[in-house]
């Protein structure tokens, strides 16, 4: 679990990001979970948008994704989805957080 000092530094790294991800009328799949993952241990600071056409609001997007891929939810603005997940990759340049 992530402090709000801690968030608030992500939402500060997140704006510069652009969406890496999408999430579509196909909803959340074991694909979509499997390149989550992927993401997350690659990037760890993930922007993922949610498509007009899904069935999901953002918010549940989020909450289902969190739960899925154990990440912390960051921000969800709009159809704009951030997520944090710390790497497990060793000599990996991590994000220092306050």
């Amino acid at each position: 679990m992530i402090t709000t000092k801690q968030r608030a530094f992500l939402r500060g790294l997140g704006n510069a990001l652009d969406p890496v991800m999408q999430i579509g009328k196909e909803g959340i799949g074991d694909n979509s979970i499997a390149t989550l993952n992927g993401l997350l241990d690659a990037r760890e600071l993930v922007k993922i948008k949610v498509l007009k056409n899904c069935q999901l609001s953002p918010r549940e997007v989020c909450d289902n994704l969190c739960k899925l891929t154990q990440a912390d939810p960051v921000q969800v603005i709009g159809s704009i989805v951030l997520l944090y997940k710390k790497s497990t990759k060793k000599n990996f340049k991590h994000i220092e957080l306050p």
